[in-house]
């Protein structure tokens, strides 16, 4: 039974679509397609039902399916082993978010570099995206990322950063108890947004108001964000590592909203499934989620 074959069937299923997962692997729709027809002739049976441009499984394929995911992994975990040794063994090869990067590992690596001393870390910022790719492609060892899931992925909760507003030292709303939501709409604001799904439920904070929020400045880069609203240029909501120092300096103060549940951002520890190398197990035995 060819493994390619069965690692295309267990992607098809995965991503829903014949056509994602030839860009995932790398080959054209036809060679995907190619794959499941081989796989479905050697089991004399239909694996997929076709629904345009959606795929489900059949009957025979839903059992077939777990057989399939257990195959691929000891496969996977077997190439693993016998390429387990790199030519530098002593180098890691690290994959991070911005957000990560700038507020996460340089508390992290040094503790990496006192337990590993004679270890070479080369450190790649990208997004989720990218690195989830990278890892899967044995260009990373490790990413810290979104959180996301894959089948060839190992994803755990690393640490999870709340979201909330922030205000410069003499704003108005600062000290104020659980303040009104549609209060703040009349303050000017500066909106930072990373991308992740989890912001747009900032968004929804303000549907059910008769006016959206007075949003004059809008950035994706959070220390961009933060010096606005460090120079008055109005409100913001951030994630708490970035304006951590900021806070215990007094120069930034959380606005405590009234009736608004708590929004957080996940980041993720990510590796190829199997791996299971001394340093991922510092990277778990040090994470805070």
């Amino acid at each position: 039974m060819n493994i390619e074959n069965i690692e295309a069937f267990v992607y098809v299923y995965h991503y829903g679509s014949f056509n994602k997962v030839a860009e995932v692997l790398f080959l054209s729709q036809p060679s995907v397609t190619a794959r499941i027809q081989s796989l479905e002739r050697e089991l004399d049976i239909r694996l997929f039902d076709r629904l345009g441009k959606q795929v489900q499984l059949t009957e025979k394929g839903r059992q077939f399916l777990p057989y399939a995911q257990q195959l691929l992994q000891v496969y996977q975990k077997g190439k693993q082993h016998i390429q387990r040794q790199r030519t530098d063994p002593q180098e890691l090869r690290l994959g991070c978010t911005v957000s990560a990067s700038n507020y996460m590992l340089p508390e992290l690596l040094p503790k990496l570099k006192s337990q590993f001393p004679g270890l070479q870390i080369k450190l790649t910022t990208a997004t989720t995206d990218e690195i989830m790719s990278k890892v899967l492609n044995k260009e990373l060892d490790i990413g810290f990322v979104r959180n996301i899931s894959h089948p060839n992925l190992h994803s755990v909760k690393y640490y999870e950063d709340p979201i909330r507003l922030y205000a410069y030292a003499d704003h108005p709303l600062v000290g104020q108890k659980e303040v009104p939501l549609d209060l703040i709409v009349d303050h000017p604001f500066v909106f930072f947004e990373c991308g992740s799904l989890d912001w747009l439920r900032i968004h929804r904070l303000f549907q059910s108001l008769d006016k959206p929020p007075a949003i004059e400045i809008q950035t994706d880069n959070a220390e961009t964000a933060k010096k606005l609203v460090m120079n008055k240029a109005g409100l913001c909501f951030l994630p708490g590592l970035c304006v951590n120092k900021e806070v215990r300096d007094q120069l930034l103060h959380p606005v405590d909203l009234a009736g608004v549940a708590s929004v957080a951002l996940q980041t993720n520890l990510i590796s190829l499934n199997g791996e299971q190398s001394e340093i991922l197990q510092f990277f778990l035995a040090n994470r805070t989620g």
